[in-house]
This record gives C-alpha cells, structure tokens and sequence, in this order.
C-alpha cells in the first residue's frame, strides 16, 4: 500500500537550494551574487515598488486621467418656456433659437423645461418637452412638436 511518506517528486523537478556566500568553489562566493560595490550590494538594500534606480519611474511619465468622457452624449440646450414667451416667431426650433443666440451653437438637441409662464400662441419643434411644459405651451393655444 502507497502512503505519504513513501511519495517522492520524478528525479530531475527538483533541485538543491542556492548556498550563497559559502566559499569562491561555489560558484556563488565572494559578492554573493550581489555584483560589485553599489546600492544593491550594500546590507538592507530594498526598493519600493516600481522603483527605476533613479530613473523616473514610468507611472509618474504617463499623464494623468482627467474623468471620463462618454462619446455618445449629445449635447442639447435646455431653455424654458418663460424664454419661448419673449421670442417673436410662430414656430420655434433648434435652428431659429441657435440663429438669434437663445441657445448654444454646439447644441444638436433641444429641450424645453417648464420654469416660468408662456401667454402666446406658438409652435415648438424639440427634441423632448417637460409634461409641465408640454401643458404650458398646450393650454395657452399652441403646438409642442417631437422631433
């Protein structure tokens, strides 16, 4: 019957331990593998993690990431109804607002909000109407439009 003491690893995987500093017959004596005079040579030699021998370590080379930035966002432009009231045209959209500087010219969406009051009739093409805008610009005779 095999037991744990009788198993032994296939001849040849293992290998007796370097013995440094024993002797110039060693192979290993004198430096003891350390090389000759320099930081590494000396007693309690130790360097911290991604240490470089001076050398500014890659880590600090490489720039740092500033946040993310997301390559499908659409940029719109927010404006409100209370905005919507002041402006002199029946139909109102991304272009007219953009023309007259209300909205950002980078914009390529619209979205209208429902801060404030209209009294006029308008139609406003967009992209997305808040429902309290919606209701505003519904309950004072005009259109609000989905792009």
């Amino acid at each position: 019957m095999l037991s744990l003491e009788d198993i032994k690893p296939q001849v040849g995987a293992t290998h007796s331990k370097k013995r440094k500093g024993r002797g110039i017959a060693s192979g290993m004596g004198k430096t003891a593998c350390r090389g000759n005079n320099g930081e590494g040579q000396r007693s309690g030699n130790s360097h911290k993690r991604g240490f470089e021998g001076g050398q500014m370590p890659s880590y600090r080379q490489m720039p740092k990431l500033k946040g993310f930035k997301n390559k499908f966002r659409v940029e719109s432009a927010s404006i409100n109804v209370s905005v919507l009231n002041n402006i002199d045209s029946e139909t109102i959209d991304l272009a007219y607002l953009q023309s007259n500087k209300k909205a950002s010219s980078t914009a390529l969406a619209l979205r209208i909000l429902g801060n404030g009051e209209i009294t006029k009739a308008v139609t406003v093409r967009a992209n997305y109407f808040s429902p309290s805008a919606k209701e505003k610009i519904e309950a004072a005779g005009g259109k609000a439009e989905l792009i």
